[in-house]
């Protein structure tokens, strides 16, 4: 069963990439104190996550801001060279932090892993949104399709807020 509003985020060790390497973060690290918007790919650079659900979290990234949200953050199950690859082809580095999930533990710890080994790509996180204060869900939308950013796109996120 997925995580769902009102349950606390796993501790779980993500990476990030910094200008010496990449570099361990927990979900403490990221979401404690703070009120983060989270969203979950099935993979950067696949066609729905690059073109249509990463452009929508930055584009109202200053009207999340200006709701009161500290942070946005992306997870996905791939290394960090990948996201921070991402991050920089998309423009997003510096406004979106992008959480390399390679082993699926946070996926997985949250319920919102999936198996799409019929496409070649393995166990994968579930295309999400969520608002997350002080380390527990607010709001969450899941995707039931991983071909689908819309129940989890910025747009629906923001008018929940």
């Amino acid at each position: 069963m997925p995580i769902a509003v009102g349950d606390r985020l796993p501790d779980v060790t993500l990476r990030t990439m910094t200008e010496t390497g990449p570099k361990p973060v927990t979900t403490a690290d990221v979401f404690s104190g703070k009120t983060i918007v989270l969203f979950g790919v099935p993979g950067a650079f696949t066609p729905t996550c690059h073109k249509t659900h990463l452009p929508g979290f930055l584009k109202e990234a200053e009207a999340f801001k200006a709701k009161g949200v500290a942070g946005i953050a992306v997870v996905s199950v791939n290394d960090p060279f990948v996201m921070a690859m991402w991050a920089k082809e998309t423009g997003g580095e510096g406004v979106i932090t992008f959480l390399a999930d390679g082993n699926a533990e946070f996926a997985k710890s949250t319920g919102l892993d999936v198996d799409l080994s019929v496409a070649g790509l393995g166990v994968r996180c579930r295309r999400f949104s969520m608002l997350v204060e002080d380390g527990v869900v607010s709001k969450i939308n899941i995707e039931e399709s991983p071909g689908k950013a819309e129940l989890s796109s910025a747009e629906t996120l923001i008018c929940q807020l």
